[in-house]
């Protein structure tokens, strides 16, 4: 799993678990409702709980929200707390899912409020999970390259260390 950059994952009121090749992009906020809110009004605790292979978009906000298996929430998205997406669920950028909706299994979901758009067919549910893993392994290469000012500095002090004049240039 991956959490980008700007990206704010914020558990310090109630648990939020993100699951295995799951991916929460840049600027994304993921957060529960504070602590003295202990149950929500269907009954469940105020948990935040993405699935695996789930994919949030850049600048998305989940708030208290349970995201089931292979879906892909597009860039801005709002899902409030209480809402229920199930498995194999593509919602589109700038998609608002209201607190207490449920998005059922199979299908893409659009608009403000999120509406029903079509059912998924079986190229696009396989698209979620292939989407998810090329996002981590790009995330892989990142944390090779990128982080935290590269890794190009390791090699010159093995090269000193040996005792070897980098030549710069």
């Amino acid at each position: 799993s991956s959490v980008w950059y700007g990206a704010v994952v914020r558990g310090d009121s109630h648990p939020i678990t993100i699951g295995f090749s799951s991916n929460i992009q840049d600027r994304a906020v993921v957060h529960t409702l504070p602590a003295d809110v202990t149950v929500l009004k269907s009954g469940f605790t105020p948990v935040c709980h993405v699935g695996h292979y789930v994919l949030v978009g850049s600048g998305s906000t989940l708030t208290s929200c349970r995201i089931e298996d292979l879906v892909e929430i597009g860039e801005k998205c709002t899902i409030g707390e209480g809402a229920v997406v199930e498995s194999n669920v593509i919602l589109e950028a700038g998609t608002v899912v209201p607190p207490y909706a449920r998005i059922p299994s199979g299908q893409r979901w659009g608009g403000n409020p999120a509406a029903f758009i079509e059912e998924l067919d079986d190229e696009a549910k396989d698209h979620i999970k292939d989407h998810a893993e090329k996002i981590g392994i790009q995330a892989q290469e990142h944390l090779v390259e990128f982080l935290p000012i590269g890794n190009t500095y390791v090699h010159l002090e093995d090269l000193e260390r040996e005792g070897v004049q980098a030549k710069q240039g």
